[in-house]
């Protein structure tokens, strides 16, 4: 007889099997297999809103397997991830495989590695209730919501419009910030620099500070023209030199919302995809002369935290390669931000050893840069500050009993510190340095530099800073940030352009009802004060279904005025010049499951529907055809002929337009941040030109 470790993925299971050996049985049982059903509310209202579980479509099979396993194992253990729905899952598996309580346990590991597994087994205990009954909690209130108000949108507004209690919160967020832009009026002011030079020749460049000058803050052009004219009467001189130094200590490691921002940023990863490659370090990834190894510890947390044992890794890489003095003289200690349930550790490497470049040819190429910032991330985190000598120098233009205070400041880095592994875009500084003065030394004015400037709206969203915005609202949990942003695209309410968050027409319409109909639901501290009420009920400090008893009553009340008040609102569909093909009629834009798409107007009569192609902007290389963007299957974005299926050019990379010098076959232009123009056929390669800014 084995012993039967159940979890939640295949991938996972794999790199188990190889941990655990042949006397242990692993077995998948692939997410969730009972749930609220699809067809109906699933909640029943009069009995203390007691849920209806029923298995999933497609289960049954999968059950009818465990069941078998379980039934001739001598001992079985509910291996699912360490979070609320990770123990939901296995408790829907207890009840849907009537398994014996004596005879099964609860095993958790933040990690997928020898150490972190066979700990687990020696530590294996009871289903956690509480934590099952937030996760309860959260599912009823989630489809109260979304089975009370969708159905409603759906006769008011249009067929396949929803709503979620946490989704219709971040969609009047995007709605917000788009009003706010419309109506933002810009207002002008104006900067001053001055090149200035020592009496041996050399050049620093100082500022005008309207706090410096009594807060005379330059609005207008004549403003800075008046100081203009004053200044070149003025004498310039030092008045103060201050020298000091600046520390700058290393970034936390990540988070989920923190990865998802960092990979948003530097890679231009959409949320999902950065979930989607880092549950691949996560479940296991064959390594060269390793076999299956998870690579990172557990995705989905909020707290910075790090594990002892984690830390002693560190210190030992640390000390090895860059030595003692990258070490700080205690462990550095990181605070949660905002409300946290420090339920995991810090996102990490399983092993600091594993540096990236060791195993690059074992990963994909964004396998590879997700591991490499998680693993830069997390060993800078452990290391001393980087320490900046600073420059700050008063300077003091004198003229008709008058004085003009200008500043110029520099700084040098010392010591690099944790920037020695971890120097991405917006840690990293480029030393500005000073020429050597001293106090009433006399100054030149070269060059008066003034520019004009407008203020500017808040920025729209990108999808990192819409997670930061959730994390410090207490909007939902980390494991949900990506999917909710996800479905808002997918249902049409927001759209992605320029990677900013746009919000629809369909989107502002939705918002506009929910707003006046349901504000609690889209009230954003209501909605954290719930995700708080949630965390107490993990915790055994609320009964679970006290939360709806208090949620549902009002909201009930809410949807019968809704019925009474809201009209039926009609959205035209976006008519193009596109003709069908079958019939002849104007194509109209519609939203779908993966976004837009061109439709006939014809339907059910004409069932013509295409993807939209936009416009690279360059001829086909191989007719007279256009080239579109397209997606593939999976979502990555790919060229070819719009007179596809006559001409069946393809490219991952934009043509150009132009023949290669060498072999004329035509050229592409490949790489995001070094760009460069690239034969498709042959070795010929050459920088890109500079684009022109907007």
């Amino acid at each position: 007889m084995k012993n039967l470790v159940i979890l939640e993925s295949p991938s996972k299971a794999k790199t188990l099997r190889k941990i655990l050996g042949s006397s242990y049985k692993i077995e998948a049982c692939v997410g969730h297999v009972r749930d609220l059903p699809k067809s109906q509310f699933g909640v029943d209202v009069d009995s203390d809103y007691e849920p209806k579980y029923i298995t999933i479509r497609g289960k049954g099979d999968i059950l009818a397997t465990l069941r078998k396993q379980a039934k001739t194992a001598k001992k079985v253990y509910l291996a699912t991830d360490p979070d609320r729905e990770g123990e939901a899952i296995s408790w829907h598996l207890m009840h849907a495989l009537k398994l014996d309580e004596k005879n099964t346990e609860r095993i958790t590991f933040n990690e997928i590695t020898k150490t972190a597994v066979k700990k687990a087994l020696k530590e294996a205990r009871q289903i956690d209730i509480d934590l099952v009954n937030a996760q309860q909690a959260r599912r009823v209130l989630d489809r109260i919501v979304g089975y009370r108000i969708s159905p409603l949108l759906w006769r008011k507004v249009k067929k396949g419009t929803s709503a979620g209690r946490v989704q219709s919160v971040v969609l009047k967020l995007i709605c917000d910030r788009e009003e706010e832009i419309e109506q933002f009026i810009p207002e002008e002011y104006w900067s001053l620099e001055l090149i200035l030079t020592t009496q041996k020749g050399a050049k620093l460049t100082a500022r005008y500070n309207a706090g410096d000058n009594d807060k005379v803050e330059l609005k207008t052009e004549e403003q800075v023209t008046a100081l203009v004219e004053k200044l070149k009467k003025s004498a310039f001189s030092v008045k103060e030199i201050k020298q000091g130094s600046r520390r700058k200590k290393p970034p936390a490691p990540f988070t989920t919302s923190t990865l998802q921002q960092e990979a948003g940023k530097l890679f231009g990863y959409a949320t999902s995809r950065t979930m989607r490659v880092a549950q691949q370090l996560y479940e296991g990834i064959d390594i060269a002369g390793e076999g299956t190894v998870g690579l990172v510890s557990y995705i989905r947390t909020d707290s910075p935290r790090i594990s002892d044992e984690a830390y002693e890794d560190s210190v030992a890489h640390i000390k090895s390669a860059f030595g003692d003095k990258y070490l700080p003289e205690e462990r550095p200690q990181y605070k949660s931000k905002g409300r946290t349930q420090d339920a995991h550790e810090a996102i990490r490497p399983t092993s600091a050893e594993r540096a990236p470049d060791t195993i690059k040819k074992s990963l994909s190429g964004e396998q590879y840069k997700l591991y490499k910032l998680i693993w830069e991330r997390f060993i800078g985190s452990q290391m001393t500050a980087a320490e900046y000598d600073t420059l700050s120098v008063k300077i003091e233009a004198a003229g008709n009993d008058t004085s003009t205070i200008l500043r110029a400041s520099g700084s040098v880095l010392k010591f690099d510190g944790y920037l020695a592994v971890y120097s991405k875009n917006e840690d990293s500084e480029k030393d500005v340095s000073i020429p050597a003065l001293k106090e009433s030394e006399k100054l030149n004015p070269k060059e008066y530099l003034p520019a004009q400037h407008f203020t500017q709206p808040p920025p729209r969203f990108s999808e990192g800073t819409m997670v930061r915005t959730m994390e410090d609202l207490g909007i939902g949990r980390p494991g949900t940030f990506a999917q909710t942003i996800t479905t808002l695209q997918n249902r049409g309410y927001v759209t992605k352009e320029a990677r900013v968050l746009y919000p629809t027409e369909l989107g502002d319409i939705i918002n506009e009802i929910m707003n006046e109909h349901f504000g609690d639901v889209v009230d954003a501290e209501f909605t954290a004060r719930m995700e708080s009420d949630l965390d107490k009920v993990e915790f055994g400090e609320t009964e679970w279904k006290s939360i709806v008893r208090d949620f549902y009553p009002q909201f009930a009340e809410q949807i019968a005025v809704a019925e009474e008040k809201i009209g039926d609102i009609e959205i035209k569909d976006e008519v193009t010049e596109i003709l069908c093909e079958q019939c002849g009629k104007n194509m109209v834009i519609k939203f779908g499951r993966f976004g837009k798409f061109l439709a006939c107007p014809g339907f059910p009569d004409c069932r013509n529907a295409k993807p939209i192609l936009e416009e690279a902007g360059v001829g086909c290389p191989l007719c007279d055809g256009q080239v579109v963007i397209k997606k593939s299957k999976k979502g990555r974005v790919y060229y070819g002929c719009d007179k596809y299926p006559d001409c069946e050019f393809i490219s991952w990379n934009i043509p150009t337009g132009n023949p290669c010098p060498d072999c004329g076959a035509y050229l592409v232009e490949k790489g995001r941040r070094k760009r460069v123009i690239a034969c498709s056929a042959c070795k010929y390669a050459t920088p890109a030109p500079e684009k022109e800014e907007d």
